[in-house]
């Protein structure tokens, strides 16, 4: 365990509120270097997660992953992947990733409900073992874990499964094609594979159309 998990600021606040013989606790409790069975466990029986990153102008921001069962593959106790599907071409996630590399990860189970946070390194790669594991990822992104930490899911509120995104990509690697991707006022910018792919969706759409699929769960 390292003893730089809490900075300068953490420990002020800590003296102000008392809590640091408290933190110093839950540090030795529920922070650990690697991912041992139980966390690998909840981990890979996750769907999603929630990806945080550093942009070039310094903000930190925060995306929400889904994907199959297990998106995120617990190779080894210091070592995680998980791929990056198709997206709106913005690249800011795997972007941050390249340049700062620092990522934060949190695992959440909304109907027990139980979290998990995860601090790693990470690289971006196009030509990965991984790849195998993820039909119809673009990327994968392959992970050295810092520390990772349990946390306490009183503020979680319980909520209900429904079903799996249909967007998530098949054994073969196919999904729908987006409404987003049909709007005709977006053709001409949409990347070299997707153009023409609207028609065979069932054609072109206009914004008010997409707002209408936005509103009833559609797009």
């Amino acid at each position: 365990m390292t003893d730089d998990f809490y900075g300068g600021s953490q420990r002020s606040l800590q003296d102000a509120f008392g809590t640091r013989q408290l933190a110093d606790a839950h540090q030795l409790t529920i922070v650990a270097d690697g991912i041992d069975a139980d966390r690998k466990e909840f981990i890979e029986s996750r769907d999603f997660f929630f990806l945080s990153s550093v942009g070039a102008d310094g903000f930190p921001t925060v995306s929400y992953k889904g994907g199959p069962t297990g998106v995120v593959h617990v190779e080894d106790e210091r070592t995680i992947v998980f791929p990056s599907y198709d997206g709106n071409g913005m690249f800011l996630s795997m972007g941050n990733i390249e340049a700062s590399a620092k990522i934060g990860l949190l695992f959440i189970d909304f109907e027990t409900p139980n979290r998990l946070r995860l601090h790693a390194t990470a690289t971006v790669h196009t030509d990965d073992p991984a790849l195998d594991r993820y039909p119809g990822a673009e990327l994968i992104v392959r992970a050295k874990v810092e520390n990772t930490f349990i946390n306490c899911a009183r503020y979680i509120h319980p909520h209900t499964r429904v079903r799996s995104s249909e967007y998530v990509p098949d054994p073969a690697g196919e999904q729908p094609f987006p409404a987003w991707k049909r709007i005709d006022l977006i053709q001409p910018f949409l990347a070299p594979g997707d153009q023409g792919k609207a028609e065979a969706a069932g054609g072109e759409i206009d914004i008010e159309e997409y707002g209408r699929r936005l509103a009833d769960g559609t797009s």
